[in-house]
């Protein structure tokens, strides 16, 4: 081996290390190692940075988007209850969430799904006062498991893709190519998690919402005449066991319920009256068939969805403490209408408008977005934040999103276009037709994601270059032999073992050239390698930090870094064994 292929390594090594051994983010850390190989002169500029270039980096940017457009006009919301239900046990939990999202993971990058997916998901086991540590790793390694069935669901399928393109003179792989190895694999591990999670998920409670002294607002809710949740019951609108929030009175025309049951029916025009934390309000403000009840809301001259939620804590000399808000005239002094009050726990009853303001009290806004900056300073407010992704969806425009959705998934499936371009055009509708901002287009983008996967790239074209892939695949041969099938085995295993020490996208780079080495080696078809290396890559479960699903639920779930050892290893060899078993009878060698 020469002695750019032994830098190459090293630097490599050194990648690793601090993956491994740092909290060091890991765009970060890949870009910090693709200079390095830039200034020892193994690769250069264009080359290190050619990766950025990749459709797929592309692709997946843009699929941000397109998820950014589902979430803003409600789509996931109206879809997430009648597939997940109300179970009341957590295998029957387990069982209605992840068939759902692995097929949606098939058909959508299941990084952003996961995201998307991951407060459904806390609010539904907060709601059935479930831990959502026994959730949240079903949910990313369904998310996961149903990517590898297609060539979109996960941005390693699309970087591999990518590099058959750049790298062999393979066909393009196909759609549903995959999916010979991804089903298979999807359901056995569906069933080893429904099966091992009784015993190996933990029950972290101290991941669930603590509400015990938390701040707690007062809100009117109306019915909308003409919604879905007229003529539903208390129970069947979802509106029973809210997390941490209650409803503590029905008001009906002149009559008022204080205790209203589970089977009371709502009608046109009630307004309910909750008491909740900051977030279930938030919820409640957000939901189809509920809007709140102040009338000088529908006075703010721009629509529900531009505009901001935000917390504002009254000062001693503000104008509006000892009126009512009504009487104060709050909408036209401060172009803000006042939606919910929380007073140091004290539960206020009566209208909104008839709250008597006082010094402290913590008033949750619904504004103009110029709002912030004019009163961040002001005096008549103690402290004034914004809520982020508070705004009201776009509930109008969720049916032309999931149509966009649809459209795009036919579109790529059938070969009409390429996956980027059907992509691509699916964000654009999703913008023209106001499913979402462009601000919020922005936002949704995960630009360390992108860089990783960009970075990686650069890592990849230096082993090739330096001649390390070729020296490291024929160590691989002398070890596997002249047996193919065991060949496959040692290039999946690698995959698999780099993939949970760094992350997928950089394990699949960085293989890929090496497996293509090794099959050259040997002189069989290159294809079965491409698609061992793409299971492995994708099929990360035994770390928090070789896949940015596993990453996301990490935190939120409460768990600890052997969590994902002890449950997710048995997964790996399980889908290692599925794979390597099937890939020979499909591709052969």
């Amino acid at each position: 081996m020469t002695a750019d292929g032994w830098i190459s390594l090293a630097v490599i090594g050194f990648v690793l290390a601090l993956l491994t051994r740092t909290r060091l983010a890991t765009d970060v850390v890949l870009m910090a190692g693709l200079t390095l190989l830039i200034l020892a002169g193994i690769v250069g500029p264009d080359e290190a940075l050619g990766g950025f270039a990749n459709s797929s980096v592309a692709t997946v940017a843009v699929l941000y988007v397109v998820v950014a457009g589902l979430v803003d006009t409600g789509a996931v919301q109206a879809l997430s209850t009648p597939l997940l239900g109300r179970p009341t046990t957590i295998a029957g939990a387990q069982a209605r969430l992840m068939p759902p999202v692995a097929i949606a993971s098939a058909f959508m990058n299941n990084t952003p799904l996961v995201a998307m997916m991951l407060p459904v998901v806390q609010e539904w086991s907060r709601r059935h006062r479930m831990a959502a540590s026994k959730l949240l790793i079903p949910l990313s390694y369904a998310a996961v498991l149903g990517g590898t069935c297609t060539l979109i669901g996960t941005s390693t399928n699309l970087v591999v893709s990518g590099l058959v393109r750049q790298q062999t003179d393979l066909a393009p792989l196909g759609f549903f190519e995959i999916a010979w190895i991804g089903v298979p694999a999807t359901l056995i591990g569906i069933v080893y998690i429904l099966i091992a999670g009784r015993w190996l998920l933990p029950e972290h409670r101290r991941a669930l919402l603590d509400e015990s002294n938390r701040r707690e607002y007062t809100i009117e809710m109306l019915v909308d005449p003409g919604s879905a949740v007229v003529g539903k019951t208390i129970e069947e609108a979802g509106l029973r066991h809210l997390p941490g929030a209650f409803l503590a009175e029905l008001g009906r025309g002149a009559s008022v319920i204080p205790a209203v049951g589970p089977n009371e029916r709502l009608q046109a025009g009630d307004r309910l009256a909750f008491v909740g934390v900051v977030e279930s309000v938030i919820d409640l403000v957000k939901l189809k068939g509920l809007v709140p009840v102040p009338d000088q809301l529908f006075k703010l001259d721009m629509p529900r969805p531009e505009r901001r939620i935000l917390e504002a804590v009254v000062s001693g000399t503000s104008p509006v403490v000892g009126t009512t808000i009504r009487e104060g005239r709050f909408r036209s002094r401060y172009g803000a209408v006042v939606l919910a009050v929380a007073r140091n726990g004290e539960r206020l009853h009566g209208k909104v408008g008839d709250v008597v303001l006082a010094p402290g009290d913590t008033l949750l806004l619904e504004a103009r977005p110029s709002f912030l900056e004019q009163h961040r300073t002001s005096l008549d407010f103690l402290l004034v934040s914004e809520l982020e992704r508070a705004a009201a969806p776009r509930h109008e425009r969720a049916g032309a999103a999931l149509a966009f959705l649809g459209a795009m998934v036919v579109a790529g499936a059938l070969g009409f276009v390429s996956v980027f371009e059907a992509a691509l055009v699916a964000a654009g509708l999703m913008l023209v037709a106001r499913c979402t901002s462009v601000s919020r287009a922005r936002e949704a983008v995960d630009w360390s994601v992108l860089v990783t996967i960009g970075a990686s790239f650069g890592f990849g074209v230096a082993l090739e270059n330096s001649g390390a892939a070729a020296a490291v695949a024929d160590v691989w041969l002398q070890l596997a032999g002249d047996n193919p099938w065991v060949t496959l085995a040692a290039v999946y295993v690698i995959t698999m073992l780099v993939t949970e020490l760094i992350t997928n996208n950089a394990a699949a780079v960085l293989v890929f050239p090496l497996a293509m080495a090794a099959a050259a080696g040997l002189g069989v078809d290159q294809r079965p390698f491409v698609f061992a290396v793409m299971m492995a890559a994708s099929a990360s479960f035994a770390t928090p930090i070789g896949y940015q699903c596993n990453t996301m639920v990490y935190g939120a779930g409460g768990y600890r870094f052997m969590d994902f050892v002890r449950f997710g290893l048995p997964l790996n060899i399980v889908v290692a064994t599925v794979t390597i078993a099937i890939i020979p009878f499909v591709w052969h060698f």
